[in-house]
């Protein structure tokens, strides 16, 4: 399935696994990062499941914390 602006849909959906990887691979709760970005846990955890959109400040937010580059939180990039 593409956008209608080219953007494949498999590019955007590896985006939320590597979030919950990012997360899991340093033992941190769905809590803890939210707090990270000051939002609740129930939007972190739907940021982290795809139901809602990430805003661009907390994907640099999420970059910075994690040292990885937003172009690899996204799915552009494999490497982080």
């Amino acid at each position: 399935m593409q956008f209608s602006h080219g953007i494949c849909w498999v590019w955007v959906m590896q985006m939320y696994p590597r979030l919950a990887e990012l997360r899991e691979d340093r033992d941190l709760s769905q809590a803890e990062m939210a707090k990270v970005l000051r939002v609740s846990q129930s939007t972190y955890s739907r940021y982290e499941n795809g139901k809602l959109d990430i805003p661009s400040q907390a994907l640099i937010a999420l970059a910075r914390y994690y040292k990885v580059s937003v172009d690899y939180l996204l799915g552009l990039d494999d490497r982080r």
